[in-house]
């Protein structure tokens, strides 16, 4: 029998791994779902004041979902690259992915995971956490 985490960590790294392949639409056509895809909704939740609460939740959810994922694979945390934020973490990490993205808008052709989990890296990494704390 295959341990979970093992299930899990193949699940995350067949997405990233299918980031070599640019994808410009939001999986339609078999195409991973963008960075760009996932970045429409994370944009609209503030720029629509009728839609932009359940934009805001498309985006937060998938955030979500995938945050999860890796502290459920114990990929988080003090000794690993990424250190989440203890307050507000889907909106903080809504906000950290807009940023990278429009840094580099040829971002928005990759897979929406495999730029969330760069983000996260560049973002939230422990090093930059634990010198700001002293730890």
């Amino acid at each position: 029998m295959v341990p979970i985490r093992t299930l899990i960590l193949a699940a995350a790294a067949s997405t990233v791994l299918a980031g070599t392949a640019l994808a410009e639409d939001d999986g339609k056509a078999g195409l991973p779902y963008s960075a760009g895809g996932l970045l429409a909704p994370c944009m609209e939740a503030d720029n629509d004041a009728r839609w932009g609460s359940y934009a805001e939740t498309e985006c937060e959810q998938y955030i979500s979902g995938f945050v999860d994922a890796l502290q459920l694979a114990g990929m988080t945390g003090r000794g690993h690259d990424i250190c989440l934020p203890e307050l507000n973490l889907p909106d903080e990490i809504r906000w950290a992915f807009m940023r990278y993205v429009n840094e580099d808008y040829d971002r928005r052709h990759l897979p929406a995971g495999a730029v969330l989990l760069d983000t996260l890296k560049a973002k939230f990494a422990c090093s930059a956490q634990e010198a700001s704390t002293g730890q």
